[in-house]
């Protein structure tokens, strides 16, 4: 892969960067969306923070959420 190639003048490395924060909250949503939480409203919590504040939702899961949910048996 080069990445000194170009997409519409932009570098690919441009692409690649703006491309890291939708995958990470993708995942993040995913994540809680198939996993058993404590209480349906901390699962919804956690989604609706995923969905309504894309980044740091994300984030914040990453950091804080993410253990809390167990896969489900």
């Amino acid at each position: 892969m080069d990445l000194t190639a170009t997409i519409a003048g932009y570098p690919l490395w441009f692409f690649l960067v703006l491309a890291l924060p939708v995958f990470i909250n993708f995942w993040a949503i995913s994540h809680a969306f198939y996993r058993n939480f404590p209480t349906v409203q901390e699962k919804m919590v956690w989604l609706c923070l995923a969905v309504f504040v894309p980044v740091l939702g994300g984030i914040a899961y990453i950091v804080a959420g993410r253990k809390r949910g167990t896969k489900p048996s």
